[in-house]
């Protein structure tokens, strides 16, 4: 039984406060999703500054209708953050202006795209038919809670960049090959052992119970991943190849995030990676994830590798 849904009108403050609590964590998880290092609860204070350009501590409690504190600990976790800048008001000596620095104005300028994805699938959420508020609060919390919010805001961005990620098809078989080949050939070698499975994934990775997901773009495979399953509820990533064409646009990530996400709603008891440290970029981005190195065991599969990673789910 929820308790505060039996408070009624009554409880409302709480309710208010709940589904903001729900709402935050959940924007700060599409931040990360999308690697963008932003805190949800900094946005009302950030987005003003950039709209009145110059502001100080005054304008800013004016603006936001908030406590000369708050807007004081909100400025400085944007000054650590190294969001804005502040200096003496040429006019007024007693005063400190504030402003967007130049990541400051850059962060801004790469969000919007973001945040209009927000605001359309916040409004999506919020139209429905209700009898009252709270039944309106009740419709937009579960959509949260059961995943519908995250996923219309996922399925904007991916349409936005043009970008689908799908389960394995036949006809994805040759690609999966021809991208894998290519990226083995540029950073290390081909074995044996690989050419058989590339060419047989359905044998050596989907009927064992593994997954392979690929990339798509008007039809065309960017990317694949693979989910290799080693043990009951434990996956490798492995498999990880973007067309040569491609990289620099995140498709890799997007892949990854994928499968973390991937992991985390099916319930493994475990995902880890194999890779060589000659590959700086990918290590970066790994733990970037939150992958961990951990010892690499005695029976480690591939010679080349030389650090085994583990995301903590």
């Amino acid at each position: 039984m929820d308790i505060l849904h039996t408070l009624g009108e009554v409880g409302l403050g709480s309710r208010l406060n709940r589904l903001s609590d729900l709402l935050m964590k959940e924007i700060q998880g599409i931040y990360k999703s999308q690697n963008v290092d932003f805190d949800p609860y900094l946005f009302p204070a950030f987005h003003a500054i950039a709209n009145l350009e110059l502001s100080t501590n005054t304008e800013l409690c004016e603006a936001l209708f908030t406590s000369q504190p708050a807007v004081t600990q909100t400025i400085n976790k944007l000054l650590s953050k190294g969001l804005i800048a502040q200096q003496i008001d040429p006019v007024d000596k007693r005063k400190k202006v504030i402003r967007l620095s130049k990541k400051g104005e850059q962060l801004h300028q790469d969000l919007q795209p973001l945040w209009n994805i927000f605001d359309a699938s916040v409004k999506e959420f919020t139209i429905l038919p209700a009898d009252s508020l709270l039944q309106h609060l009740t419709l937009f919390e579960t959509s949260i809670k059961n995943g519908d919010f995250k996923q219309s805001i996922m399925e904007k961005i991916n349409s936005e960049k043009g970008i689908t990620i799908v389960p394995f098809k036949n006809q994805h078989a040759t690609p999966f090959y021809d991208l894998n080949i290519e990226w083995l050939e540029t950073y290390f070698y081909v074995e044996d052992y690989d050419r058989e499975v590339l060419s047989q994934p359905l044998k050596f990775i989907i009927e064992p119970g593994g997954h392979i997901f690929s990339a798509i773009e008007n039809n065309k495979v960017l990317g694949t991943v693979a989910l290799l399953k080693r043990d009951e509820g434990v996956f490798e990533l492995s498999k990880m190849a973007v067309l040569s064409n491609q990289r620099g646009k995140r498709i890799g990530q997007q892949l990854m995030q994928y499968c973390i996400d991937y992991a985390r709603e099916h319930n493994f008891k475990g995902l880890y990676l194999y890779s060589n440290t000659v590959l700086e970029n990918a290590i970066h981005i790994y733990r970037k994830f939150g992958f961990q190195e951990v010892p690499i065991p005695e029976d480690n599969p591939y010679k080349r590798s030389n650090i085994r990673m583990v995301f903590p789910l």
